[in-house]
Order: structure tokens, then sequence, then C-alpha cells
């Protein structure tokens, strides 16, 4: 059943309030996984309000400044509401399943907030597995990088029911600028795939042309100039083509990252028989960059082109 479309986009000007300007409690939010767009997101939580916590897969953490939990399952027992910020399908499993993950820990009062970038079958099935807990969890992928996540500027690209985003309103007014509902649970992430699909081959594209004009013989600093002036260039791209002037790939975005969104669209496409030869094509020169920038920003591709039309050693 379609949402309700009150619910298809929402602006979210007013921050976390409720009805006649009330404060809504955050209360206490768990995170599992705690990185560079989670822990910027705690902060701002933190600073509105909630009461934190974490739990990191990888064991880094726990400095004294925030709580840290043993196990995602502790977080899950301590928590309103559960953010789930990992950076793939198996991490998710592995945060989630066994007797301390994630959803042994669930009440029925506890909302899961999945902001991980997954196919949509895992978000899916983490839907389906808090549902058999007696409670609900939404897919809720973010569009923007860390300089979004800081401020509070976030894109939320929600899946799931009216009842669970009602839920989640005021955690999404504290971390994004708006959310869009995009449907049912698994439809977040499905918007979210098109969305990095975009960035990848507009990037892609980007570092091309970019070769091409080098090779060609124009100025670079003509070059870089000139398309940072013209409408063809999202913002975002002219962010990133900003930072490969000045040879800047600090990972905003990691390239490995993108290339496991751009892998889960190939593959979400070939099972709705769609085919997405650019989004292939743009895929393998991500792969290419990977090769040495796997951990710098997907950006990282424009100076992989740059190096190779330069004959640079």
């Amino acid at each position: 059943m379609r949402p309700s479309s009150r619910y298809d986009v929402i602006a979210q000007t007013g921050r976390h309030t409720g009805k006649k300007g009330t404060r809504m409690t955050l209360g206490k939010i768990g995170f599992i996984g705690f990185g560079a767009m989670a822990s910027r997101m705690g902060e701002n939580l933190r600073r509105a309000g909630a009461e934190i916590a974490a739990y990191t897969p990888s064991g880094k953490g726990g400095d004294g400044a925030l709580r840290f939990l043993a196990t995602a399952r502790d977080i899950a027992a301590w928590s309103d509401t559960v953010i789930v910020c990992v950076p793939d399908d198996a991490a998710l499993a592995t945060a989630t399943q066994g007797p301390d993950g994630l959803i042994a820990g669930l009440s029925a009062d506890t909302l899961v907030i999945n902001t991980s970038s997954v196919s949509p079958e895992a978000a899916v099935a983490l839907h389906d597995a808090a549902s058999a807990r007696g409670t609900c969890a939404v897919d809720a992928p973010v569009s923007g990088s860390t300089p979004e996540a800081e401020a509070g500027q976030l894109v939320v690209l929600a899946g799931g029911e009216t009842d669970a985003l009602e839920r989640a309103a005021p955690v999404f007014a504290v971390i994004g600028k708006a959310t869009i509902h995009a449907g049912p649970a698994g439809s977040g992430a499905k918007l979210k795939l098109v969305v990095n699909g975009i960035m990848g081959t507009g990037l892609s594209a980007l570092a091309e042309c970019v070769a091409y004009g080098l090779a060609s013989g124009l100025n670079r600093s003509t070059l870089f100039d000139a398309l940072d002036q013209v409408a063809v260039l999202s913002p975002h791209h002219k962010r990133k083509l900003k930072a490969a002037k000045v040879g800047d790939f600090a990972p905003q975005f990691p390239t490995r990252l993108m290339l496991k969104d751009m892998g889960l669209l190939l593959r979400g496409a070939e099972g709705v028989r769609v085919p997405v030869p650019t989004v292939a094509a743009s895929t393998q020169m991500l792969a290419l960059s990977a090769r040495r920038h796997e951990q710098d920003d997907y950006a990282a591709l424009i100076g992989v082109m740059e190096h190779l039309v330069a004959n640079a050693p």
C-alpha cells in the first residue's frame, strides 16, 4: 500500500518539535557503527538532548567521551531508538543476527532506523526480523556526505510504514533537512542506489572529460575554473572538482563504498531486467581507481585520469 502522501517529501525546517512547538523527547539513542557519518549524526542528536551510546563492530571506540557497549544486543536493550550505520550487507547481517546481535536484544517499544547503504533485500530482511519481534524498523539511508552530516543537512530516503516514520520523525528532523518517504520497506534502499548511481556515473563522465581537456592542450586552471562556472555540473560534482584541483581526496565518500553501491545497483537492475551499460562502464572506472585509492574519496578517479593523460610516473 502506498504511504500517506504527506510523507512523500517532508520539509524539516521546524526541527525536533511536536505539536504547538513543544520539544519532542529523543530519549536514548544507540548506534551500531559509529564511523564518519554516524559520529556526526550522533553529535547533533546529543546536542539536541538525546542520550547517546554506541557499539562498533570493529571494537574501536570507547575513549571516555561516549558510552560504548560490548555488543549490538546490549545497544538494543539499552536504547529507545537504534540507528544502524554499517558499510554493507555482510556487516549488517553480522551486527543484527546471532545471540549477540541487534535482533536478540529488541523489545516491542524499540525503534530501529537503518541508515546503512545496503541492498533492498537486506533492508527488507531487517524490517521483517524487527516485525517478528513485535517492533518496527525503517530503512533510512541518507543523501549527503560528511559536511551535510555535520551540518544536520542530510536528506533522509526512507522506506517503511507511515507510523514508523512518525516515530522516527524527531530523529530525522535533527540529522536532516528533509525526509522522502519512498514507499514500503526496502524503498529507501532502492532510492539510495538511484541517487548514488547518478553520482558515480556523473563523476566518471566528469573524470573522462577532464582528461580529454587536459590531453587536448587546455590549460588546467582554465579548464577546472570553467567547469566550476557552468550549469551542467551539480553542486556535489563541483565540490569534487574543486577538491581534485588541489589534489585533496580526503574521504568524504570513500571509493570502496561507492564501488559497493554501484555493484548493488548493477545487481538490482539485472534483477528487474533493466539495461544499465553506463552504470556498468562507470563501475569499471571506479574499480580501476580503487586499485590505489580504495580508502580515498571516490573523486580520486579524476586524479587517476589526470595522471593517465599526463604520463606521470
